[in-house]
């Protein structure tokens, strides 16, 4: 008996009172990288963003993409405000907008067709492309 009494107390010294036992951490799978192209689309009248948009969805569901939007973005407003007389008058003044409209669509996973067939794609002038790989 006396032995026993002996190696609880070295178990005891050896961990201070109160002390947990470290929690066990199991390590998860790692996760599958999935590329993805990020597409921004800007333009400054609508109607020739959504025919842009439909154009870039068209080539991709050809090569049987995923895809994920168009996703419309807030609107950018940008106003300038503008004297209409030269010199006094200051009451009156004259308000200029222009709105910048986006969108965004993710394609998952691309084939090199599908981002071959994107390159060649020719756009409207007035359209501004951003294209990302993530």
């Amino acid at each position: 008996m006396p032995a026993e009494a002996t190696e609880t107390k070295k178990k005891a010294a050896a961990k201070p009172a109160g002390a947990k036992s470290a929690p066990r951490v199991r390590k998860a799978a790692a996760p599958v990288a999935v590329q993805r192209l990020r597409i921004k689309v800007k333009a400054y009248e609508h109607k020739v963003l959504d025919a842009s948009i439909k154009q870039i969805l068209d080539t991709a569901l050809r090569y049987d993409a995923k895809v994920a939007g168009p996703i419309p973005l807030p609107t950018e407003i940008k106003k300038y405000t503008v004297n209409r007389s030269t010199f006094v008058y200051k009451d009156a003044r004259e308000q200029f907008e222009m709105r910048i409209h986006k969108r965004v669509i993710d394609i998952l996973d691309p084939s090199p067709k599908v981002i071959e067939a994107l390159t060649n794609l020719s756009l409207p002038s007035g359209v501004t492309i951003d294209v990302k790989m993530a």
